[in-house]
């Protein structure tokens, strides 16, 4: 009685059901986090399903060989010597990057409107050209017979340098390559950080007498925080994954000392044949860059929690 008494109300028990049901997944749909891992699922998915399972395999791939591709490459001396190479490559440059780029922008933000956008279209063209052939320039310039940076420091009774024939100036061969490719993208990160910051406080700062150092350090560098730890990130990333400029200045040498993960999983995998191995090789980037990128976000987590 008391159902059908309901019923004729317009009480129906199973919409109400559904439409807390729709309201729930929607505001679980709404939080970022979930976003964020429902749009990586697809990559995710790629990873396992190819790469992670091609390099559980054996050359031939006809049998599964479980974790033993990683356990013989972590065992060779030229991997360990890899591995070392890689971070050290990344950090050095994205760190000069990040510091040449910091000092372009303040100068691009000092410039008139007008001559400012000459100045940024010809400080872009670095990162704009492909970087296959603004490095085949630079190989020229490093070139053992033909080198126009040896020529120079001849010409002013300078010694001749192996740019490519040793392993210490060949890595910094290769990072100085990167850092020219790179800095325009910090430049126009942080020059956009830099119009973002509200004029207003470098005027009461000016009031307070404070001077451009401290402006710099207690106004500049705390509204710019984030941008540069997501800019810092973003690079990384990319860095670890170059392949251009080490392929084409050195392609790993002197001797696989400036191999990248990238440039070497071609090499056992694609010139040497051992598609499993390259496979296991390139997924070794995975675990650092999750490291790299915990502590990172979680920085930038922290502060704008603090901001709100």
């Amino acid at each position: 009685m008391v159902q059908a008494t309901e019923t004729q109300a317009g009480y129906d028990p199973a919409k109400y059901s559904d439409e807390g049901s729709v309201g729930a997944v929607r505001k679980i749909l709404r939080r970022k986090p979930v976003i964020a891992f429902i749009m990586t699922v697809p990559l995710i998915l790629i990873i396992v399903g190819l790469v992670a399972y091609l390099s559980m395999l054996n050359k031939k791939m006809t049998a599964f060989v479980g974790i033993d591709n990683f356990t013989f490459l972590l065992k060779r001396s030229t991997f360990q010597m890899i591995i070392f190479q890689t971070c050290f490559f990344a950090v050095v440059a994205v760190i000069f990057k990040a510091f040449f780029g910091f000092i372009l922008a303040h100068l691009m933000h000092n410039v008139p409107g007008k001559k400012q956008r000459v100045y940024r279209g010809l400080l872009l063209l670095p990162w704009v050209i492909p970087p296959a052939m603004s490095t085949l320039t630079w190989w020229w310039l490093f070139d053992p017979s033909y080198s126009a940076f040896n020529w120079a420091l001849n010409v002013i009774g300078g010694p001749t340098i192996p740019w490519l024939g040793e392993t210490w100036w060949a890595r910094f061969s290769v990072i100085l390559v990167n850092i020219w490719v790179g800095t325009p993208f910090f430049m126009i990160m942080y020059l956009a950080a830099l119009k973002s910051v509200p004029e207003q406080l470098y005027e009461a700062a000016s009031i307070d007498g404070a001077s451009s150092w401290q402006k710099l350090i207690h106004i500049t560098m705390p509204m710019m925080r984030n941008i540069i730890s997501i800019t810092g990130l973003f690079s990384l990333i990319l860095t670890f994954a170059n392949f251009d400029i080490v392929r084409i200045l050195t392609n790993g040498g002197p001797q696989d000392t400036t191999h990248l993960f990238s440039t070497y999983a071609f090499q056992v995998g694609i010139q040497s044949g051992d598609i499993p191995l390259g496979a296991a090789v390139s997924l070794f980037m995975l675990p650092i860059l999750a490291i790299f990128a915990y502590f990172i976000l979680s920085d930038v987590t922290k502060r704008t929690k603090e901001e709100l």
